[in-house]
């Protein structure tokens, strides 16, 4: 039997969403940048769709930027803001995705830049201290990047403290909500931050389509000028049925409903294996997340036992595939390397049940036994 336990990689399409899919490719295949019949119905697909997300996330409709996903929208964004400005600080963390870190230290790198980045380190817990973001900031900040939730851990970080100290000081802020969508609530209207970043995958619907929503007033530069889509801050043809699928998703996997699973699942492992650690166990996470630590054992190693019995689960970020290297997220967070290697992350879904996260932890112990014994230890 095969269980889907990594939803935090992505989430499997709901059927609304494929459905959206469908309908649209079939009856809204136009170009929407066409003026005729066929072009004007895939444009209405794609401002119906723009009207749901607005609603969903309590923004104004211009402020959505429909792109690629998370990792464009962050790119987009940064870039906005940056290269837009002279050189001075820039404020982000320490367990922010690859999709943040790379691009600000590819800032950062370039010869003579002048730009500084300061990475605030967080808490043992996974959680960032406002504090400490708020007293780095200094008069030549010129932007803070913050996730909302993070990826591997599911601590939920104080985006709204830290958007209101630099609402009050004018320094742009981008919020990666890629996580926190359907998880928890957000109003891109009451943090008033500058940018926010999304993904349709992860919520249940199409892989390929996401959005950046800007705030009104707020300049933004094309990455790949080109055709002026997207009121000309993200050329290309839109992606009508992924956009109508991404949509279709919003608020239909009730992810509050699945924290009961994590917890069970969290208790049982703790009950049949003593040693097992689970991270920012207590602080706020996102209902359907539990990384846990597993003392002694490669999470590789682990990870492939599961496969071989049926389970994906993760061992990282999928972004981040094909690294061996231990979680960034982890080793900030004052994890000794060893037993970061030894983490995998659980996260589940709507179709997960609590037979799932107990069949997962006996899975769990059979293979550390059968590691332990081909190590010669004893079980």
């Amino acid at each position: 039997m095969k269980r889907y336990l990594d939803h935090n990689a992505t989430c499997p399409p709901v059927r609304a969403a494929v459905e959206a899919m469908v309908r649209a490719s079939a009856e809204a295949y136009g170009n929407p940048s066409s003026l005729h019949w066929a072009g004007r119905a895939a444009r209405r697909v794609v401002d119906d769709a723009r009207d749901a997300l607005a609603r969903y996330v309590d923004c104004e409709s211009g402020s959505v930027v429909f792109t690629s996903g998370g990792t464009e929208s962050n790119n987009i964004a940064i870039h906005s803001v940056l290269a837009a400005c002279r050189p001075g600080r820039i404020v982000t963390t320490a367990i922010e995705h690859p999709a943040i870190l790379k691009p600000l230290q590819q800032f950062v790198d370039a010869a003579g830049s002048g730009w500084e980045l300061i990475v605030v380190r967080p808490q043992a817990n996974g959680r960032v201290s406002d504090a400490a973001l708020l007293q780095v900031m200094t008069e030549d900040t010129r932007l803070v990047c913050m996730m909302m939730a993070n990826n591997e851990t599911g601590a939920v970080q104080p985006v709204a403290t830290v958007a209101a100290h630099c609402r009050r000081i004018g320094v742009p802020v981008l919020v990666d909500a890629v996580q926190a969508l359907g998880k928890q609530s957000i109003s891109f209207r009451q943090l008033d931050v500058d940018f926010m970043s999304l993904s349709g995958h992860k919520i249940g619907g199409p892989k390929g389509v996401g959005a950046l929503i800007v705030r009104r007033g707020v300049r933004v530069s094309e990455l790949s000028p080109g055709g002026g889509q997207e009121r000309a801050r993200r050329s290309g043809t839109e992606n009508v049925p992924g956009i109508a699928g991404f949509a279709a998703a919003l608020g239909v996997v009730d992810f509050a409903a699945i924290a009961q699973v994590r917890d069970d699942f969290e208790a049982y492992l703790r009950s049949r294996i003593a040693d097992a650690e689970v991270i920012s166990a207590d602080v706020e996470r996102t209902p359907n997340t539990s990384l846990v630590i597993l003392p002694g054992m490669d999470g590789e190693t682990m990870l492939m036992q599961l496969d071989l019995a049926g389970f994906a689960v993760a061992s990282g970020s999928a972004c981040s595939s094909g690294k061996r290297e231990p979680s960034h997220v982890l080793l900030a967070m004052g994890v000794a390397e060893t037993r970061a290697r030894s983490s995998i992350r659980v996260s589940f879904g709507p179709a997960n049940t609590a037979e799932d996260g107990r069949a997962l932890v006996e899975a769990l112990v059979v293979a550390r036994n059968r590691l332990k014994g081909m190590a010669g230890l004893a079980v």
